[in-house]
């Protein structure tokens, strides 16, 4: 028997992945070249916003049509966990819908499924790349605005340090990337002091590289920031969605422009090379002009290396859908390219300064490297001499930028 599992939305979708990968694989089954040679295809989906879940149910209705006869699809993921039945009544082209630890028939019809499991703390198989995503938590304790997320992933469950341990030394990567819905709040529910920054130090006398992903702002203390800077890897992802008080309020979320300034300022003194990213949200119910124009005059003094920027989604069972002041669609779009055409022009200056510069590069693939500045598959890559070793750290010189891309040579030192 052999499988395919197609992965959608975000890192920690990949992660999930992983692991339920690793338990076909034990029970017996093997990877498929393609998913019309898969006798059951798994479709690990996102329902994060509307063009997440429209591409799941796309991805789903495409992968049925394909599948050789007699093959299995089954839909899991967060799709699946958000709407279950009725997402299974909608799709009646696949054989089952099961959020994660609802037990899976992936063999033929009258097999038996597979026992329930939690995916949080399944095994995985080893790395395939240098690089690996690490999720440290499941679920969300914040009651953010727009985010449906804790309606069917549930509240915070960290996993314990040790577990996290192992899991890395089984990986075998030269870089983890530490992922989960809250970053910063790791160990919150477990122990009565932030486990995160003494799990990071410990992931630092392990592997060479350690990046974090998705840091709420309130949660970036002194000893967090000098934590992150002290692996090498100075790179902060700060969940910041606005600017504006006022609508970071009615978001449900803390902080305003000015304190976000004064942090960043903070990490560029510590670390005068750090790279920043961070994430907006544009059209929430109730932006006026003002709220938008605080954004563009953040944005443009922040001179954030990437930011990823997204129209509002109206999400069922949201407090956002309870506010007023909606914005027109229309509105959304306009000031949504207004703030993207200043933001990509803000990193291609930032990229372009970087020419001349000698950095230290993991290469991923042959031709294909990463810094400190980029997180795999959501930044830029450095683009290397293809006769350098997939796996090693390699000193390059930058010699030219394409696109949001560098060009690098060999460094002589």
């Amino acid at each position: 028997m052999k499988y395919w599992v197609e992965t959608l939305g975000c890192p920690k979708n990949e992660v999930d992945s992983a692991k339920l990968a690793g338990t076909l694989v034990a029970d017996g089954y093997a990877p498929a070249e393609s998913s019309d040679d898969a006798d059951v295809v798994v479709v690990n989906t996102c329902a994060f916003i509307e063009a997440a879940r429209q591409e799941s149910i796309d991805t789903v209705l495409a992968l049925s049509a394909s599948r050789k006869s007699g093959a299995r699809v089954v839909v899991t993921g967060c799709m699946a966990e958000r709407y279950g039945s009725e997402l299974a009544d909608a799709l009646p082209e696949v054989d089952q819908v099961a959020g994660f630890g609802v037990p899976v028939t992936l063999g033929r019809p009258g097999t038996s499924p597979l026992p329930s499991f939690d995916l949080l703390n399944l095994p995985r198989p080893r790395s395939d790349v240098p690089w690996a995503y690490v999720k440290v938590a499941e679920g969300c304790d914040r009651n953010c605005g727009f985010c449906a997320i804790p309606s069917f992933r549930g509240k915070q469950r960290s996993r314990s340090m040790q577990s996290i341990l192992d899991e890395v030394e089984a990986l075998d990567a030269q870089e983890i990337v530490l992922v989960a819905q809250d970053l910063a709040s790791y160990g919150n529910d477990i122990d009565e002091r932030r486990a995160i920054v003494p799990l990071v130090r410990e992931l630092t006398q392990r592997v060479a590289r350690v990046r974090l992903l998705y840091l709420y702002p309130s949660d970036l203390t002194d000893e967090l920031i000098d934590t992150i800077g002290a692996t090498g890897v100075p790179y902060f992802d700060l969940s910041l969605q606005h600017a504006s008080a006022t609508l970071l309020r009615r978001m449900r979320r803390w902080g305003n422009g000015e304190k976000f300034l004064d942090r960043i300022a903070d990490i560029r003194l510590r670390f005068p090379d750090a790279g920043l990213r961070s994430s907006f949200i544009v059209g929430y119910p109730g932006e006026t002009e003002t709220d938008h124009d605080e954004l563009l005059a953040f944005v443009r003094e922040a001179q954030l290396d990437w930011a990823g920027l997204f129209a509002f989604s109206p999400e069922e069972g949201t407090y956002a859908m309870t506010q007023d002041g909606h914005v027109a669609p229309e509105l959304v779009a306009e000031r949504l390219a207004e703030v993207s055409e200043l933001q990509d022009t803000i990193t291609r200056t930032r990229r372009a300064a970087l020419v001349g510069e000698t950095i230290t590069v993991l290469v991923d693939s042959p031709g294909v490297g990463r810094g400190h500045r980029e997180a795999p598959e959501i930044d830029g890559v450095v683009r290397v001499p293809v006769d350098l070793t997939p796996g090693k750290f390699q000193p390059v010189v930058v010699t030219g930028v394409h696109g949001v891309d560098l060009e690098a040579e060999r460094s002589s030192f």
